[in-house]
């Protein structure tokens, strides 16, 4: 998991050395490349019987493919409009989010420190996001407001899977509603790419993040989650947070600014501690 998170992390300062592509450019080519990553990988995995089955999935392989083609597309255009310190901080209430929509629409009981953490990360967001809004700075307020898709999509997409895998034995197979998000993505984007001004140069990184940043760590992730618990994928995954900031730090010489540091310690802070305090509690020992 620790890998997965490195290899999400490098979109940012990817993106900082493009020539000539932009915003939904961006998007398409790094989908493009997803769908064809992950159209070999699930073919090889699957059989022809895959692309038989896609367009007959059942409604949550649906509904999670338009969050992953949200994650997919929100991402990068957030990208293109603020640092990436505010992108990945912002992303970082994911786990939380979840917490709150398992609560609303699985019932799933939340313990008192779930509740305070997600107001301490609330009130890092609106630090973050008030801070931009009174320096004037219109992109960052909608850099931020972009990003914050990322996680209320996955928020939903985490939900969904919960639902499906909850006592049921005949679980759909998940794995091809990523390929579907990585199609929707690439399709909206196409028109909004054109015309094309990617140079080779942007094209080849554009690749790497399609196959290394998306497609191999996406169905890594997906193995793991049957072998590591929920609080362990969450406390590791917020790696992707700091290795992303770094990256962009040393990388692509884009420091992060007081108000990501003080909105981003509070929100990475509340995480920790949030997810620390779970672990540490007992768990149910099985029958």
């Amino acid at each position: 998991m620790v890998l997965v998170t490195l290899m999400w992390s490098i979109a940012g300062v990817v993106t900082r050395h493009l020539d000539s592509a932009r915003s939904f450019e961006v998007t398409f080519w790094r989908s493009a490349f997803n769908v064809l990553g992950l159209g070999l990988a699930l073919h090889w995995m699957r059989g022809p019987t895959l692309w038989r089955g896609l367009l007959r999935s059942p409604w949550p392989v649906w509904v999670s493919g338009v969050c992953w083609s949200v994650m997919f597309t929100a991402f990068m255009v957030a990208l293109t409009l603020t640092s990436v310190a505010n992108v990945l901080i912002t992303m970082a209430l994911g786990p939380l989010i979840t917490a709150l929509f398992s609560r609303l629409f699985l019932r799933h009981r939340l313990a008192a420190r779930t509740w305070l953490a997600i107001a301490v990360a609330g009130a890092g967001i609106t630090w973050m996001f008030g801070n931009s809004a009174g320096g004037g700075d219109a992109n960052s307020v909608l850099g931020t407001a972009v990003a914050l898709a990322v996680p209320i999509a996955a928020a939903i997409n985490w939900t969904v899977l919960q639902h499906v895998n909850h006592g049921d034995a005949d679980a759909h197979d998940m794995l091809p509603a990523v390929l579907i998000g990585a199609i929707i993505s690439a399709l909206l984007a196409l028109p909004l790419a054109y015309p094309f001004q990617a140079s080779v140069h942007d094209i080849g990184l554009l690749a790497m993040l399609g196959f290394v940043q998306l497609a191999f760590p996406c169905l890594l992730a997906v193995r793991l989650s049957r072998v590591l618990s929920a609080p362990e994928l969450s406390l590791l995954g917020l790696l992707e947070v700091v290795f992303g900031v770094l990256w962009a730090w040393v990388g692509a010489g884009e420091p992060p600014g007081p108000t990501a540091l003080t909105g981003g310690a509070l929100v990475i802070g509340a995480l920790v501690a949030n997810e620390l305090a779970a672990l540490r509690e007992p768990r149910p020992v099985p029958r």
